[in-house]
């Protein structure tokens, strides 16, 4: 400490020395024909006092940003680029540039002529079997209407043959009629049950075609704001083709580039504030990331020096209540300034404590 003001007043012995050396020259110019000699030499002191004084408050003063590191950043909101599942032709976008949208909002119309077809040729197939259903089970009843004669009909031959008023094998040719009516109502059932068993399957295969058709409206996953068209109408896309990137407006953070002694310092989930460019505010944040690998060149260095170079992208993020709630005042692409503590026992100055838009 004693060092550091000895040094300070040193700073300011020299720069006083040289200032009034400066001044004695103007006034001599300027002032030898007006005034006294013994003036000519007061009024320069008196002004080098104040100028020597000032000086020795700017050098003295401790500085408010000590143990603080801060670079310049731009706020961003985290980008999502919203894809078709399904390949096919780009009927219809349905939002613009800049628009707000809430999870769920179609955002594009996607025609696919295979799905389509696909579609038409179930719903044709269980029509059929639905017509094969009902003639099956128009055959079930006329079935068994005649099982239900060949039955009375055995039943009186057993009668007649009990009084012996027939043979036997008149009973047997009666029994017969009977199974084989019988087996034509299961013959009958087993064809209906099995074009029902089709029904299904086509409702089901319908069902497929119908979600996928339904996939071709691409929809907003979440709520945002639409920043670029990346398709227009007429243009085909493969399964995966990006429609449209948006922007998460409750996700949104700066990115600093600090040198490596000073990432070193700072862990992650450290406090942090920023301040945006033209806004009286100051924004609670959190250090969410902080790459491995220097973002600048030279990437890898061998001397201690060539190591101070070395530049490291630190992520702010913004917590997201706070953005949810003055969403109104934060824009993509704001410049701003972010403010990391390298010492966490430091107290945040006065006007880098939270201090959010009114």
């Amino acid at each position: 400490m004693l060092n550091d003001t000895r040094n300070c007043f040193l700073m300011v012995c020299s720069s006083v020395l040289e200032t009034y050396t400066q001044i004695i020259l103007i006034a001599e110019v300027f002032l030898m024909k007006r005034l006294p000699k013994s003036l000519l030499f007061l009024l320069p002191l008196a002004a080098l006092v104040g100028i020597g004084f000032f000086a020795f408050r700017q050098y003295a003063a401790p500085d408010p940003l000590a143990g603080i590191a801060h670079a310049n950043g731009r706020l961003e909101f985290a980008r999502m680029d919203v894809a078709s599942l399904y390949a096919g032709r780009v009927e219809e976008i349905t939002v613009s540039e800049g628009q707000f949208v809430e999870a769920g909002t179609v955002l594009a119309r996607i025609s696919s002529q295979t799905a389509e077809a696909q579609l038409s040729e179930a719903q044709a197939g269980k029509a059929q079997l639905e017509q094969t259903v009902r003639r099956a089970q128009a055959q079930i009843e006329a079935q068994r209407q005649q099982l239900r004669t060949a039955q009375m009909e055995a039943d009186n031959a057993r009668q007649l043959f009990r009084d012996n008023l027939i043979s036997q094998t008149e009973l047997n040719t009666r029994l017969a009629q009977r199974d084989a009516a019988r087996a034509a109502v299961q013959a009958a059932e087993a064809a209906r049950n099995e074009a029902q068993a089709g029904v299904g399957q086509a409702r089901a295969k319908m069902a497929q075609v119908s979600s996928v058709i339904g996939d071709l409206s691409v929809r907003a996953p979440q709520a945002g704001r639409v920043e670029y068209r990346l398709a227009e109408p007429g243009n085909v896309l493969p399964a995966g083709g990006k429609v449209v990137s948006l922007l998460n407006l409750n996700d949104a953070s700066i990115s600093l580039f600090l040198p490596a002694p000073t990432v070193n310092q700072i862990p992650l989930g450290s406090e942090a504030r920023i301040k945006m460019d033209g806004l009286d505010a100051v924004f609670p944040a959190k250090v969410t990331y902080i790459a491995s690998e220097a973002q600048f060149t030279p990437k890898f260095v061998e001397t201690a020096e060539e190591r101070t170079k070395l530049m490291f992208r630190v992520k702010l993020q913004i917590p997201a209540d706070v953005v949810a709630k003055y969403q109104g005042y934060l824009k993509g692409g704001m410049t701003a300034t972010g403010f990391v503590r390298t010492d966490s026992k430091l107290a945040w100055p006065a006007d880098l404590q939270t201090r959010l838009p009114q």
